[in-house]
């Protein structure tokens, strides 16, 4: 059974990285996990919070909530059998974690992430 934990991720296309941190700086008051020139998140309130400067480039025309979920490529399967539209098919972003996004039919976008399993301790 695929399962999602709820929207926990949210990813802002910029076209000015260091005027969007000033302004997510402002808002979030808190500093940076993250601070590449390809990507900088935050977290806070439970949320992380992304800025992806290539964003606009790869397609991204707004904000992306991104569902965490437990089957990503089963999810994304899903999702195009239900008519929408893949925008990045799934890609390791680092260290096992996976992403995908996609526009519903009225252009919403929906992005998916795959945290890699928790080695037991």
């Amino acid at each position: 059974m695929t399962t999602t934990t709820g929207v926990q991720t949210i990813i802002y296309p910029v076209k000015d990285l260091e005027r969007a941190k000033a302004v997510f700086g402002a808002l979030l008051q808190v500093e940076p996990y993250a601070d590449e020139p390809y990507y900088v998140g935050y977290k806070a309130a439970g949320q992380d919070v992304g800025l992806n400067p290539n964003g606009h480039a790869q397609g991204l025309t707004g904000a992306v909530p991104f569902w965490h979920v437990t089957d990503i490529r089963g999810r994304l399967a899903a999702l195009v059998e239900a008519g929408a539209e893949v925008l990045q098919d799934v890609q390791d972003v680092g260290n096992g974690r996976l992403i995908a996004s996609v526009k519903d039919s009225d252009g919403n976008l929906v992005g998916l992430l795959q945290d890699p399993p928790k080695n037991p301790s």
